[in-house]
């Protein structure tokens, strides 16, 4: 695992030149607002396209996740368009901008019984070894409130979105880590082990890092 951080933080610090400004990125992100809202808090949307919270995450993470949608390595039908009008010092903008928000409340998880929670706060928290499963702590730092420019803080983060990911890791169609590190993990998830970990992460407090 150690020797699969390297490479991603590596992949990581050819953007990590241009100084990003959150003025400019507020201008700049006039384009974002009609999914990822004015405060940057996105949409849960239930049995459709959920919209993720950018608030208060990283902003290298960001601009990452900017520069693989216009090179293709993260691909969605939504993202990249909007991801392609952006220049290099856009991105920077931009991810500067969401970045200096304060994190807003997830939601998604209201519905959730108790034994879902309880399974999802097992596998946020403690993973489940007898399946292979690692923690979401383990690598997105205490509290699953980001690790750093590699690792974002999914503490808070909508049920919905989280859910569409871990499908998206499962299947294939998301490979943009080094190593699939976030594959092999949602691989070992039954459907209703990605539900419930979505909706237990979206009742928790999130922490602008």
């Amino acid at each position: 695992m150690l020797a699969a951080l390297g490479l991603v933080i590596c992949s990581g610090l050819a953007f990590a030149e241009v100084e990003g400004d959150a003025e400019r990125g507020a201008a700049a992100a006039g384009v974002c607002t009609a999914c990822h809202q004015a405060d940057g808090s996105g949409k849960n949307v239930p049995d459709g396209e959920s919209w993720p919270r950018l608030a208060g995450l990283d902003a290298a993470y960001i601009a990452k996740q900017l520069h693989d949608y216009q090179s293709g390595e993260r691909s969605n039908a939504s993202m990249m368009p909007f991801a392609n009008m952006l220049d290099e010092q856009q991105i920077a903008d931009v991810a500067a901008y969401y970045a200096s928000l304060p994190a807003t409340q997830g939601a998604g998880g209201e519905d959730a019984d108790e034994a879902m929670l309880k399974r999802g706060k097992q596998l946020a928290e403690r993973g489940d070894w007898s399946a292979y499963i690692v923690s979401c702590k383990s690598c997105h730092g205490p509290g699953n409130r980001g690790a750093g420019e590699v690792f974002p803080g999914i503490a808070g983060q909508h049920a919905g979105y989280i859910k569409a990911q871990l499908q998206a890791w499962k299947a294939g169609t998301r490979n943009n880590d080094t190593q699939d590190l976030m594959g092999s993990i949602a691989r070992r998830m039954s459907d209703d082990d990605v539900q419930a970990v979505a909706a237990w992460l979206a009742g928790q407090k999130p922490v602008a890092n």
